[in-house]
């Protein structure tokens, strides 16, 4: 047995006025929301190019047999699917393979079935290229979500909707789809010919002890029905270098989609795509299996910080992604203007999930790929907003002018209520705050100073 590498995730790295789309903020702004991680690459990524760079030619390169080799050996080895090197087609990212292959496997007008809240980019690949999305929300009972069968089913018969965009595991919402509910899928698609494009660029990223399913590995339905993409970029937060794959069992279907990936200009690397991917799935497995220990502690912080320090605010279960989903429907019914509010009066820049389509809109996803300090950061930031929003900072009007109440001599503590108790008085504040006789304290001071 080799010695027990260790890393460190707890080091802060400057990222600011390095280009970075997630650091392109205020100076005292603490950016939680685009999904790339603070951390740096793992050592053998690191290694790999900057001996690629020592070599000091940068010519036109080509995907070797390694890069396939490392793809179809991590899969078997990590996730006992059994990938054919024929099935591989490298890519220069999920995104543009997804937006290539909306082009090339529906025409436009044609219907594009998605499971909202759902990653927001899928409904640009459609709009933008002319089809129609289609949002089946997942079903949530206030604490998990699942999927709608019925509904699901429905949609898919529509003759209109040609293709389907899975998100396996779930983002924002973290979820790992089980074997059953993936061939449930891939039955009820098959059976209204409609392709599963499944997204799997989380699928590393899971809690330590969970696994997910390849959909490709579920049913010989699924996997001659089906188009996936992957790629090494968000679990080793090398998403600049623009590496990816689509895999793609049935010699038909590929034919289709790598003439259209070919003709979209995406398949081919720049010269450190590759090696970047190799060093990554042929020498990353223990850089990884630490990573996801240490943002699983994150996970398990934020969780103890909502339920002790900020009650209202609830951490949806997951096991998948860095990216949690926070249910905030016991502070407002819209995200989009609290996260605003949010990053005003504190600088913490979460991401409304309103932008993820139905079913999103009383949610916030905030990313914790980040050091133990900066999560714990964000925590307070996103406490001390809470505090100045919502019941806490609104006043009861009447013709005009605040509303007196009698205070009682004691105040209830949190402590001293059930939990009943507390979602019930929570809830009855929140519907006081929300009444068209309720103002917020700026505006009722506002109001007494010019005389309304």
């Amino acid at each position: 047995m080799g010695e027990q590498m260790t890393y460190d995730f707890d080091s802060l790295v400057d990222r600011r006025n390095q280009g970075s789309l997630k650091w392109d903020v205020g100076e005292k702004e603490l950016p939680m929301w685009v999904a790339d991680m603070d951390f740096q690459a793992a050592p053998a990524i690191r290694a790999a190019l900057e001996k690629r760079v020592a070599h000091g030619v940068f010519g036109y390169p080509v995907v070797p047999d390694e890069w396939y080799d490392a793809y179809t050996g991590w899969w078997e080895k990590r996730h006992g699917f059994r990938m054919e090197r024929e099935w591989l087609i490298f890519c220069t990212g999920v995104v543009p393979a997804i937006s290539s292959i909306v082009r090339r496997l529906t025409c436009v007008g044609e219907k594009v079935l998605v499971q909202t809240p759902v990653y927001n980019i899928f409904f640009n690949s459609i709009v933008n290229n002319g089809r129609k999305p289609v949002e089946c929300p997942l079903s949530y009972d206030g604490t998990e979500y699942s999927i709608d069968f019925a509904e699901l089913e429905r949609q898919l018969s529509d003759p209109q909707t040609r293709l389907m965009l899975l998100c396996n595991p779930q983002n924002p919402v973290g979820k790992i789809w089980d074997r059953e509910v993936l061939a449930r899928i891939g039955e009820l698609c098959a059976k209204h010919s409609v392709i599963v494009v499944s997204d799997e660029i989380h699928c590393d990223l899971t809690i330590p002890g969970r696994e997910y399913v390849p959909f490709a590995s579920v049913s010989e339905i699924c996997k001659n029905n089906s188009v996936t993409c992957l790629a090494p970029t968000k679990t080793f937060n090398i998403a600049g270098l623009q590496t990816a794959a689509v895999s793609i069992p049935n010699p038909a279907l590929r034919s289709r989609v790598d003439r259209g990936l070919n003709n979209d200009e995406v398949a081919e690397p720049n010269v450190f795509a590759v090696c970047a991917a190799v060093a990554a799935f042929t020498e990353g497995g223990d850089w990884l299996d630490a990573l996801r220990g240490y943002l699983f502690e994150s996970r398990q912080r934020v969780k103890e910080f909502l339920e002790k320090e900020l009650p209202c605010i609830r951490l949806v279960p997951g096991d998948a992604t860095y990216l949690l989903w926070l249910d905030c429907s016991a502070v407002t019914e819209d995200t989009e203007q609290f996260a605003e509010e949010i990053r005003r009066k504190t600088g913490l820049y979460l991401s409304a999930g309103g932008q993820y389509g139905k079913g999103g809109e009383r949610f916030l996803r905030m990313n914790i790929a980040c050091p133990h300090s900066v999560v714990e950061d964000g925590l307070h930031r996103l406490k001390a907003a809470c505090e100045a929003h919502g019941t806490h900072g609104q006043v009861i009007m009447r013709d005009g002018v605040p509303f007196s109440v009698d205070i009682p001599d004691k105040l209830v503590t949190r402590d001293s209520l059930s939990e009943a108790e507390f979602d019930a008085m929570m809830s009855t504040g929140l519907a006081q705050a929300k009444r068209d006789d309720s103002v917020s304290v700026e505006e009722a001071f506002k109001r007494l100073k010019t005389g309304m």
